[in-house]
């Protein structure tokens, strides 16, 4: 019942409101919204780093669950480069065909396609 309440009183108070304002009460909804990124364990990293090596040798195509801040994205990935120094993979989108930058820190899970 309190969600309906909540939505009710939204939609009653935004038309009341100034579009700026409607759009900083949604980013607070989706900052109560957000899921916190885990930590990989020594075993998962290792699993990760073989993975990204082999698709960027034998060509492959990858799908990678990345973490964007607020939640997780999957990417599905044309493996181009994995630079250590930069710890970032550089690939491209499958699916809109342009170039994806993606830090290794960001990187949650990975299969091959």
């Amino acid at each position: 019942m309190g969600e309906q309440n909540r939505d009710r009183g939204s939609i009653k108070w935004t038309s009341l409101m100034l579009p700026e304002h409607v759009e900083m009460i949604r980013n607070l909804w989706k900052e109560d919204e957000r899921v916190e990124k885990g930590i990989l364990d020594e075993q998962k990293a290792v699993e990760i780093d073989f993975l990204l090596q082999r698709a960027l040798s034998d060509n492959l195509t990858v799908s990678v669950k990345v973490h964007n801040g607020f939640d997780y994205e999957h990417l599905q990935l044309k493996m181009k480069q994995v630079n250590k120094l930069e710890k970032t993979v550089y690939g491209v989108d499958w699916k809109t065909k342009d170039p994806v930058k993606v830090p290794l820190d960001r990187i949650a899970d990975i299969s091959i396609v």
